[in-house]
């Protein structure tokens, strides 16, 4: 029963609880006042290493991208009606996007 309530959303609970387990390994700035270049001007990373400030954006595309899909997989279709299907079509993708953006999108800017 609840394999098939979460029919669809599979990749968006994996993949999401998987970027925030590497996001509390990565420790990153949470408050502005701790940021490197706080009091000045410039850019900073919130991340020890630099270069996830590329990598974390490529990851969420890449988890945004499975999400979709995992829409279009007939397992996720099958015995289910019509409406059903395209409201997980739609929901799943627009709740990634709008997780990618609210949580990891202010934390990327954080330090900016």
């Amino acid at each position: 029963m609840i394999g098939r309530a979460l029919r669809g959303f599979w990749s968006f609970l994996v993949g999401g609880a998987a970027l925030v387990v590497l996001l509390v390994a990565l420790h990153p700035v949470t408050d502005r006042r701790d940021c490197p270049n706080y009091g000045g001007n410039g850019n900073a990373s919130v991340f020890a290493d630099p270069a996830w400030d590329v990598r974390l954006p490529l990851l969420l595309f890449g988890w945004i991208v499975l999400i979709g899909i995992e829409q279009t997989l007939p397992v996720t279709t099958r015995d289910v009606s019509r409406p059903e299907i395209a409201v997980r079509a739609i929901a799943a993708p627009v709740l990634a996007v709008v997780v990618s953006c609210c949580v990891f999108g202010n934390l990327m800017i954080m330090c900016h």
